[in-house]
Order: structure tokens, then sequence, then C-alpha cells
């Protein structure tokens, strides 16, 4: 990575890599080719549309959540849109039918109230229903779809048969970041309590959380299992990687502002995990910082820290073979999904710029942000 021309960068900066990218993208080709499974890009977890011309090329369409997602599917990425949603607005259901070509509702309840108008605004679109498998090996219970008391998706006992004259598709949801093991044993719950109405459908969605692209992953056994299905069951097998699709493309580039000392040196930042960074928080997990370790492990220890208000705008404590410096720049590796897709504009501070470094290793800078649109999203 050229420095003289990252310092060139804004600060804070989203760098997303398109080599790293295309690797990813690459792998999750392979799959496809190799399984017989369609892959969807999932864009609650990535969306960053400038790069969509690049994943387009292998991908077969993208996962959306609501409305918007919908629109910047077909909009921007111009293949299958497929749409699901906890609940769908009356006002919205025409309008999200009309650019999908899958829709997937979470009951029965709003199956039978919105299937009919929704295939009047488009009578090409495949409905589908998502369902709880009653299973999941979901590291934390906040990413947890099939926990006790989920509204996520039906559970058998709450199936409705009389949906199954206009149901083409089943769509489950049951992993987070994890490997195809995972996957082996949901589909065994899922076969066990769903397998007399799969053989009656045209697709079954496999849905996220498949980190195919990280080191380490079963992408044999991945393979194998689809394959395997669809020797069961005469159906179309989707995926819908989100994070797969952005693993290590980028980091988020911040700039040290000031160093404070209270019992440990505190290096603040024009970033903020509050705001730029919330899974470190919410889920939580530790960024992994550019030539940086934990604390104690090397000679000069620094709590990195937002610069919000925020008490517990921390991202932790990590240690360097040097001191810090003001004006010197922190990499945030990995950080392409879940953030910028979360980001917001609390205390009013900046949102990160956008940049891409291009295959031919030019860096465009995107999208900046600045006064306006912190003011135009309040009032």
């Amino acid at each position: 990575m050229n420095k003289s021309k990252i310092d060139k960068l804004p600060s804070p900066c989203w760098l997303l890599q398109e080599k790293k990218l295309t690797e990813n993208l690459d792998m999750l080709q392979m799959v496809k080719e190799r399984s017989g499974a369609k892959v969807l890009l999932a864009l609650k977890g990535y969306a960053l549309w400038k790069s969509f011309p690049l994943i387009r090329n292998g991908l077969d369409g993208c996962c959306a959540s609501g409305l918007h997602e919908a629109k910047l599917a077909a909009e921007e990425f111009g293949k299958e849109v497929h749409t699901y949603s906890p609940a769908f607005k009356e006002e919205e259901i025409a309008e999200i039918a009309a650019i999908s070509h899958h829709l997937v509702f979470n009951s029965p309840a709003q199956f039978k109230r919105f299937a009919t108008q929704a295939k009047e605004a488009n009578p090409a679109l495949s409905l589908g229903l998502r369902i709880n498998p009653e299973y999941s090996e979901a590291p934390k219970e906040i990413y947890n779809p099939c926990g006790l008391h989920s509204r996520l998706g039906t559970t058998i006992q709450n199936f409705d048969t009389s949906i199954l004259g206009m149901c083409e598709g089943l769509h489950f949801h049951a992993l987070c970041e994890q490997d195809s093991n995972a996957l082996e044993k949901v589909l065994e719950h899922f076969e066990t309590k769903f397998g007399a109405y799969i053989s009656q459908m045209k697709w079954i969605n496999f849905g996220g959380g498949h980190h195919i692209t990280r080191k380490g992953y079963d992408v044999e056994k991945l393979i194998t299992l689809i394959r395997e299905f669809k020797q069961r069951y005469p159906v179309e097998v989707y995926l819908e990687p989100g994070e797969a699709v952005g693993w290590e493309t980028g980091p988020l580039i911040a700039t040290v502002l000031d160093i404070v000392h209270n019992g440990i040196d505190i290096a603040i930042l024009d970033t903020s995990a509050e705001a730029h960074m919330p899974d470190t928080i919410i889920m939580p997990y530790r960024a992994e910082v550019r030539n940086a370790a934990k604390a104690g492990e090397k000679k000069y220890t620094y709590r990195l820290a937002g610069n919000t208000c925020l008490a517990g705008d921390i991202m932790g404590d990590y240690s360097f073979n040097t001191p810090l410096k003001t004006g010197e720049k922190i990499f945030f590796e990995d950080q392409m999904h879940y953030t910028m897709v979360k980001a917001t504009t609390f205390n009013g501070i900046k949102l990160p710029s956008i940049a891409i470094e291009r295959l031919n290793g030019e860096i465009e800078v995107v999208r900046a942000f600045g006064y306006q649109d912190f003011k135009e999203r309040l009032s």
C-alpha cells in the first residue's frame, strides 16, 4: 500500500482494496460452479455500491432487508433481488414486489395478508417463507435467530399448510461467522422438521453467516453439503453471504489527534467505535490494528479511544514498538463489512470518507461526508 497515497487520503477513511475483494469473489465463484448453488450479496452486511460493477460479474444478485435495500439492488446491481423483512408495511409492499424476484415473508400471517397483492404487482414474483429450524450455534445470543422467543422465522409448530399453494420456497438463516460444520447440523434440523415440504418447493435459501472466505473455512464440506442436498431434493439452492464478500478487503484508517494520560496512555482518534465500528461494542469483538499487539506485549501500550463524549467509546488497549505521535495513522483492519452500513453521526462526528484502491493501484475517493450529511438527516 503506497504510503504517500495513504497520507493524502481524508481522515478517517474506509479503504476498499479491489484486489482483496476479487480474491473473495473468486472463491465464491468457485463455490457456485462446483456446488450448483446461486450466491447473493447480503446488503445488510456490505453495500458499498461503487464496488458493485466488480461484484456483479460473479454473484447472482442481492438479498435485501426492505424497500431501500431492494431499490439499491435494483438500481445499482441489476440482477436478482430477493427481499425479506421481519414484517412488511402495507404502503411499501407493492413497490417492493415490483422490483423483487423473490419475496420472503416472516410469518404465515404476513404471507396470507400480502401474497395476493404482491403477485398482482409482479406476476413473475416467487413467494417464500422464512422458517426457524430451532437450532443454531451462533456465538452470541444477540446474533442467534433461533434463540428462545425469537421473532425471526416460523417454527414447525406455527407452520400453516394453507400457504403451500402459493409458496415456492423456504428460507432459513441460522449462522453467524460460522463454518460448514455448523451448517451441516442446521440442515439436519431443517430436514427433520420441514422435510415433508422441501420437495414441494422450487428453491431453498440457506441464508447467510457462511464464513466462506475466512482462512480455514471448510469449503469442500460446504460444496458437498449443497450437492448432496440438491441430489435429495429437486430445488435451487441460494446462499446469502455479506461478510464473506467484504471479509478482510480493507481497513478503516484514522489519525491520532491527541494523547492524554490517566493511569494509562490514551490516544484519542478522529474516528469512533460507537459511531463507525459499532460491532466492536455490540458484539463485542476486538478489531485488529496494523503493527500492534495486545497490551503489554510490545514496549508502548495505549488505549485507543474515539472522539465522542461517550465514556465507553473505546476500541481497546494495544501495544506498539514505538511511541504513538499526534498525526500518526492508525489502521483498523477488516472494516468493510458491518461498519459503513451501521455508521452514524452521533455527536456530530463526521462519517469516514470512502475510498477504493483499484486493481491498478490507483486510489479514488468515491465519497466524502460533511456538515450537510449530518444536518439533512435530522430535519
